[in-house]
Order: structure tokens, then sequence, then C-alpha cells
């Protein structure tokens, strides 16, 4: 146990990340991005599963409870895998979970900021110093770009493109105008979520930092659009047909009228993200974007032996929470792995022979499901 302890913490240290090699062999169920759960309820979406290491499958996912926030402490006592029907027994040891400040794993954000007149003076001013320590608490692989929604040829301005030093950052969104005449909401938000869908290109060497899981966008606007190409409702027509959810957190604020919060409410419900109505309150955004922040680390990264052989095929599977623990309270969201053969890169192999020492090896004949008695009742029916 012990030795096995130690694996596991060499290979935290060691996932580094693999740059667009990885999303070659990465599969995900396609999903609608629909109102996650009921008010009341927790939900799980997974928005990205690995199957470059086979037969290990990672499988990274996202927690909601009733306010939108993200389930704490779960570990495999909570968390199972149902594969084919039938669930995993965790006291076999064939599946591992982790929280993703415990990775190396980079997350992207895209700020969009509304830099029109109408936002001047305090507003805009609180905006950037709320902007500016979202920056400053990123973990240091996270990479944020920079949108303002300004008076161009395509209704914004590139602050910054991705960028992982804070102080780079800092002084580009310090150099930020609020001077606009028009503000394309729409437009900007739909750059913001192409700029989420590139791919990121890299070493896949382990310090190289280059595997971005996943990205998100916070808009900080009165939700006034002018002008833009595309309507709400195409926006929202975009954000539906997503394969892998992009999150929108939207901070809408004003000095004039609220009359166009229900455009970010809208849009922001639709993404699997979060709405926050600022109004004048100005001052509580730092503390709206320290929980953004907050939400977009929490994710968890499930990692479990596959027992199917490799037939190049997509496979279903269930991961389902307990929540609260011993409750009986279960929810599932469902998705897909390819059984394949990974590329035989050696650092792959490195990477797979660690988790060789983390998840043991099962006796031969036995499986990693739950032991069922000759005419016992059906795992699938759980």
């Amino acid at each position: 146990m012990k030795a096995s302890a130690l694996a596991r913490g060499r290979l935290f240290m060691m996932w580094g990340v693999v740059g667009a090699i990885v999303f070659s062999f990465a599969a995900t169920e396609g999903v609608q991005a629909q109102q996650f759960s009921l008010p009341g309820a927790y939900a799980i979406k997974i928005y990205h599963v690995n199957s470059l290491f086979y037969p290990y499958v990672q499988v990274y996912f996202r927690t909601f409870d009733r306010n939108g926030l993200p389930l704490v402490n779960l570990n495999e006592r909570n968390i199972g895998v149902m594969v084919k029907g039938r669930s995993y027994d965790p006291m076999k040891r064939q599946y591992f979970v982790q929280n993703l400040r415990q990775r190396k794993e980079p997350i992207r954000t895209v700020i969009v900021l509304d830099a029109s007149k109408s936002m001047a003076g305090k507003p805009f001013e609180t905006a950037l110093r709320a902007c500016a320590r979202f920056i400053d608490s990123k973990r240091p692989q996270d990479e944020v770009a920079i949108l303002a929604i300004r008076d161009t040829k395509e209704g914004y301005e590139i602050v910054s493109e991705y960028e992982r030093d804070p102080g780079a950052l800092g002084r580009r969104l310090a150099d930020v105008k609020c001077d606009g005449m028009k503000t394309r909401l729409y437009d900007t938000i739909g750059a913001a979520m192409q700029a989420c869908a590139v791919t990121p290109q890299g070493s896949i060497e382990p310090d190289s930092a280059n595997y971005v899981v996943s990205c998100s966008i916070v808009v900080l606007s009165d939700g006034k659009d002018e002008g833009s190409a595309i309507s709400r409702e195409e926006l929202n027509t975009r954000i539906s047909s997503l394969s892998i959810p992009i999150p929108i957190y939207s901070l809408a604020y004003t000095r004039v009228s609220l009359e166009h919060f229900k455009n970010l409410e809208a849009i922001s419900k639709n993404s699997f993200g979060k709405y926050y109505h600022i109004g004048e309150s100005y001052e509580k955004m730092q503390q709206t974007l320290e929980e953004v922040q907050y939400i977009i680390q929490s994710d968890y990264v499930l990692t479990f032996k596959s027992s199917l052989p490799v037939d190049g095929l997509d496979h279903v599977f269930k991961v389902g929470i307990e929540y609260p623990s011993g409750s009986g309270k279960y929810t599932y969201d469902s998705a897909r792995f390819e059984a394949i053969e990974p590329p035989p890169a050696p650092l792959i192999m490195r990477w797979i022979a660690e988790l060789n020492n983390v998840i043991p090896a099962l006796s031969e004949g036995e499986s990693p499901f739950f032991d069922r008695p000759s005419g016992g009742p059906s795992q699938a029916s759980q």
C-alpha cells in the first residue's frame, strides 16, 4: 500500500501534459448544453475523455451543487464507474480520483470585457481591478486571453492572446481604453468561443504543460448588444451544438439600466456556466471572480483501467456520484472511450508504466467489477 502511494505521488508530478497529439486520441460522447439539473439538485458533467494511455482511461468532469458550486472532497468512496452495465468494485482499486488542483494540466479562460463608454468611470475601473485579481490568483500553468468590446472592424480588440505571465497580462489589461460607441457583445462572445476551440500546440515533454483540458469564458458587461452580426438566438444555438461544453460566467453590472441583463443570464444558463447579478454593487466583482476561479479549478479527474480488449471501437461508460456519501442518492453522466493501442512514444510508455505501479494488476480471470453470486441480481439494474 505504501509503495502504491509513493508511485501515485510520482505520477502526480509527472502529469505534464501532452500537446495537440492527445486530442487526436481523445473521445467524448456528444452532449447538448442544456440546463444541467433541476433547482435544488446536484449534477455531474463529463467534458473530456482521454484514451491515450489505454487500457487506462482519464475522465475529466465538473460537479454542481444546488447553487452551481462544485461538490467538495469527492473520492473513490462516493464516485463510481460503470462499463457495459457493470459497476467497478472500489475495493479492487482499479480506479482513482484526483482534484484538478493536484495535477499539472492547465486550464484556459477568455475574459470578455465591455469597454463601451456606458461602462466608463467607477464601473469599468472596478472591473479592471477584479480582472487583475483573477489573473493574479490563477495557477502558474493556467492561461488567460483578454478580448475588449470596442469599435473595431470585428467589434472587439484582442488585448492579449493566451498568456501565463500575470505581469504581462496585467500590463495589457491596464492599457484597455473604455471608449467604445457600440457594444457588439454577441460577436465578441462568439470570438471567445472560437478561441476556446483552438487546439494547443506544443512539445510532449513532461514539463511542457501544453495539454489544456478545459476552457471557460468570463463576461463582464451590462448585456446590451448593438450591431452584432449574430443574434442571441444564433449564439445560443452555437452553444447548444458544442460537443464539449464551454461554460460562460457572466457578471452583469451597470449604472444605467438592468433591462439587458436577461441576455447574459440566458447565455450563461445555456452553457453550463453561471450568471451573477452585480447591478451597481461593484464591490462584489472581485469576490465573484474569486468564486469563478474556484469553480473552474475544482474539476475532478477519474482514471480507471479498462478490462475490454483493444478493438478500435467506442464504448459507453458512466461515472456516478453518491452525494452526500452514504445517502443512497446517485446521479450519473455518460460518455465514451476508445479501446485503442497507445502510440509507441517513449513518454507515453513511461506514463503507462507509472499507472501500472498505481493501479494493481488483477489476478488471472478476475474482473474489476463487483463479484455477484450465480443467479444474483444484475449490476446493470443498480
